[in-house]
């Protein structure tokens, strides 16, 4: 019997997943590291923390579950995109990594518009300039740091800087390189017109690898450190929201998904690249070799809930009792419209002035229409993604639902009827790290491909159809959703000086 192993390198924790050749999932374990917020909107990480819990978190997983680690086929990895992991001439950390839901560049991505330009943008990348990128965190520090940036040598991400530390070889995978706003997707090369423009060098960045390509194998320090043996071949991964497409079964045109955690994301699989040019959609590269993925990312979507039961005092209820509650007031919350923005907005919006409201309180409203308004505000939002979708040529009708929120079956009824997509429950929700055991298995010949892996892991186990009833009321409803952003926008951004 051999296994794979998938390394999830994410913002609070890695995790570490052990799926056998034969596609049962043995068990994970992770290991914890820090997260430092020096200011307001600052996110940073200290990329060693990184590898020592990577160390951790494979310990682990071995001891608890009894493997030999000779009988590892395969490690793949996956990781947090954006986050920029800055090494010098001799591949020594410089600084904290500066990550993904980092928003101090609003000026670096002002000025990448002006200098660049959106339809160079647009051709070259497939992605506006917003913060999270990486792009211009890189600016950030030419600007605010310069005794760092002149000792920049390599940048990577924090997945890849990991496999630096297993392999002791310096890549940089496809799927997340797209993130980055540095490599033109289509060519899968990086983008020398948009560096040029400016005043940076393609020399800082490593190679480009496929996600299913063996990169490296594990060195001989590595091994002493994890416990791992020494030459076990490591893959290129995946982003997480790539290995979490794989690991979900979303790797076919047509297929999609809904991630409902304390974020939320909507993912489509597409063939050939599309670009949208309204709303802040992203399109990345997918872990199918040669195919892509364009996404909506909603801040504030379980965080929404857990806000709401928070602030009416109900942190003693689970979130099944709020549900209930929920379910005894008539799709619409009796006129009440909430948009879920409390963290500002990415998809369609790209704003982060943009604040939470609630629209149509009455002197009769209670929690459980509070509750409600919630949970189908956040649907709303998600069909801000899918129509977005539409528009790039998305036909499918269907999405896989994943996160602890697609737990709740009236949310997943109020989701499947205000996007009118039949929600698909399937027998395994191990997100990224799945994903990325399944690259390993597919790079080292377990399985012939990305697909036909994926397909003989992943099963759909139960359908939740749009309540035809339901359909024509949010239908209705959402209209006046999406108009109530347009009428508050000026409110949104003078409030904001008030904060």
């Amino acid at each position: 019997m051999g296994y794979l192993l998938g390394l999830d390198i994410g913002t609070s924790a890695v995790k570490a997943l052990l799926l056998k050749v034969s596609g049962e999932l043995v068990g994970d374990a992770s290991a914890e590291y820090p997260l430092f917020s020096p200011r307001p909107g600052w996110s940073e990480q200290n990329p060693e923390d990184m590898w020592q819990a990577t160390v951790e978190a494979i310990k682990r997983v071995l001891g608890e579950y009894g493997v030999d680690p000779a009988s590892i086929r395969g490690i793949g990895l996956s990781g947090q995109m954006h986050s920029s992991v800055f090494l010098d001439s001799e591949y020594n950390v410089i600084r904290r990594a500066i990550l993904w839901n980092d928003v101090r560049t609003t000026a670096q991505c002002r000025y990448i518009e002006e200098t660049v330009g959106k339809d160079l943008l647009n051709s070259e990348v497939c992605n506006p300039a917003l913060e999270g990128f990486t792009l211009p965190k890189v600016l950030w520090l030419r600007d605010n740091e310069p005794e760092n940036f002149e000792k920049v040598r390599w940048l990577v991400l924090p997945k890849d800087y990991v496999r630096f530390r297993l392999t002791n070889e310096l890549n940089m995978e496809v799927s997340d390189a797209a993130g980055m706003l540095m490599m033109n997707v289509r060519e899968q090369v990086w983008s020398e017109p948009v560096l040029s423009k400016l005043g940076l060098s393609t020399e800082i960045l490593p190679p480009i690898v496929q996600s299913s390509e063996v990169t490296g194998t594990v060195t001989k320090e590595a091994a002493a450190a994890t416990g791992l043996k020494e030459g076990t071949p490591v893959v290129g991964g995946g982003a997480d929201n790539a290995c979490g497409a794989v690991g979900s079964g979303v790797v076919i045109p047509g297929r999609g998904m809904v991630s409902l955690g304390t974020s939320g994301v909507i993912l489509a699989h597409l063939a050939a690249p599309k670009l949208v040019t309204e709303g802040t959609v992203h399109m990345f590269n997918s872990s199918v070799p040669n195919e892509f993925y364009m996404m909506g990312v909603m801040l504030s979507a379980g965080l929404s809930f857990s806000w709401l039961r928070k602030q009416l005092g109900r942190e003693a209820s689970s979130y099944s009792e709020l549900t209930e509650e929920a379910a005894s007031v008539p799709p619409g919350s009796r006129g009440l419209v909430f948009l879920p923005y409390l963290t500002g907005e990415r998809t369609p919006h790209g704003d982060a002035n943009a604040r939470g409201s609630f629209v149509g309180l009455s002197a009769t409203t209670g929690q459980p229409e509070l509750i409600r308004a919630v949970l189908e505000g956040v649907a709303f939002g998600f069909n801000d993604s899918v129509k977005l979708l539409r528009s790039a040529g998305w036909e499918g009708t269907s999405l896989r639902a994943l996160g602890g929120g697609a737990r709740s079956p009236l949310w997943k009824e109020i989701i499947a009827s205000a996007t009118n997509l039949a929600l698909e429950e399937i027998n395994i929700d191990e997100g990224p790290a799945l994903g990325a055991a399944i690259l390993a298995g597919v790079g080292t010949g377990v399985y012939a491909s990305v697909p036909e892996a994926a397909d003989s892991i992943i099963k759909v186990e139960r359908v939740v159809e749009p309540n035809p009833e339901w359909v024509e009321i949010y239908s209705e409803l959402y209209e006046v959703y999406a108009g109530l952003y347009t009428a508050l926008k000026p409110s949104f951004d003078r409030l904001v000086r008030f904060a």
